[in-house]
């Protein structure tokens, strides 16, 4: 009898030993690497074995700085145990079927117990400092990166022009182009005015550096505190009529935000472009003149421009996003 508890347990234990890697990272793949002082992208590169161009592009880098504490997918080793797939495994590690197959010189999804593989994570979408996300990808570079900045404050904007009609649904880079350009060569900035702009198809383009303050007609001191998010389109009533996805991205970018920077819900973190004196730049809410304010982020923003429809449709969405989000997280 004892003999037979003992196969059971050895049985047991070999088992849980074997478990796939790809099913048991969970939310902690191995291929997550946290900078230490001390770290570069020169010698991270280095050691796994990689380019600094590559790590850039994989983990949405707009400069050759590292912080302690930020990660960085990495390539990595991966031994398959039985129940693998690629189709797990590139999910368990950032990756794909089709960059996993290709790096390894596979003719199909076809792996067996045993075999080593390189994972290599996916690229990210880039076009110089641009990085265009899904939401998704947007919530993973944002909790993967550390910043120096203090943030307190989200101002959401919309761009009027370009708007709805200027929108193809693949020149997301050209019209993030355009808008520096203006910027710089009109407004005299020294680079693209916005932290963040937001698609009509939800996407998400990190523009200008988090960690710069942004440009604009707010004034200095909410801009030395804030993060700037150009929506893309014309919200004043009777122009464009906001896409179901850039509202859910809206929404979901601005909570996980507020997550990120520890801030709740309120005009004093969330604040709208028609608050603000168009001159003095100081903060007025809604006691101004029309011809002394923009309409921005538009009068039919998630029910319109004033205090009282921030607090009653904006923020209640925000705040319960948040709560999804970090059950998730849980």
């Amino acid at each position: 009898m004892k003999k037979f508890f003992l196969i059971v347990i050895m049985l047991i234990l070999n088992m849980l030993l074997h478990i796939s890697p790809a099913h048991a990272a969970g939310n902690n793949p191995s291929n997550i690497y946290e900078v230490k002082s001390g770290d570069t992208l020169p010698e991270l590169a280095n050691k796994y074995d990689t380019s600094v161009e590559e790590l850039k592009v994989t983990n949405g880098l707009q400069s050759n700085t590292l912080l302690v504490g930020q990660k960085l997918w990495v390539p990595m080793m991966y031994e398959v145990v039985a129940g693998d797939t690629l189709r797990d495994i590139s999910s368990a590690y950032n990756s794909s079927v089709d960059i996993i197959k290709t790096i390894n010189g596979l003719s199909s999804e076809q792996i067996h117990i045993g075999q080593i593989l390189k994972i290599t994570p996916k690229k990210m979408t880039m076009q110089g400092q641009y990085i265009l996300m899904t939401k998704e990808e947007f919530r993973d570079w944002l909790f993967h990166n550390r910043f120096t900045r203090k943030i307190c404050l989200i101002q959401q904007h919309h761009t009027w022009s370009p708007s709805y009609k200027t929108f193809d649904g693949s020149n997301h880079f050209r019209l993030l182009k355009s808008m520096e350009n203006y910027h710089v060569n009109t407004m005299g900035w020294k680079n693209i005015a916005q932290n963040i702009t937001t698609f009509p198809d939800g996407k998400i383009a990190v523009a200008r550096p988090l960690d710069i303050a942004p440009e604009g007609s707010i004034g200095s001191m909410a801009n030395s505190v804030g993060i700037t998010i150009e929506n893309v389109g014309n919200f004043d009533i009777g122009h464009d009529v906001m896409s179901e996805e850039q509202k859910e991205t809206i929404v979901y970018l601005t909570a996980l935000l507020c997550i990120k920077f520890g801030l709740t819900p309120s005009i004093d973190s969330i604040t709208y472009h028609h608050w603000w004196h168009y001159k003095t730049k100081e903060r007025v809410l809604d006691n101004s003149k029309e011809n002394e304010v923009k309409t921005c982020p538009g009068t039919g923003f998630f029910g319109g421009n004033s205090t009282t429809s921030a607090k009653t449709y904006f923020y209640p969405l925000v705040s319960r996003k948040m709560q999804e989000i970090s059950a998730s997280m849980h």
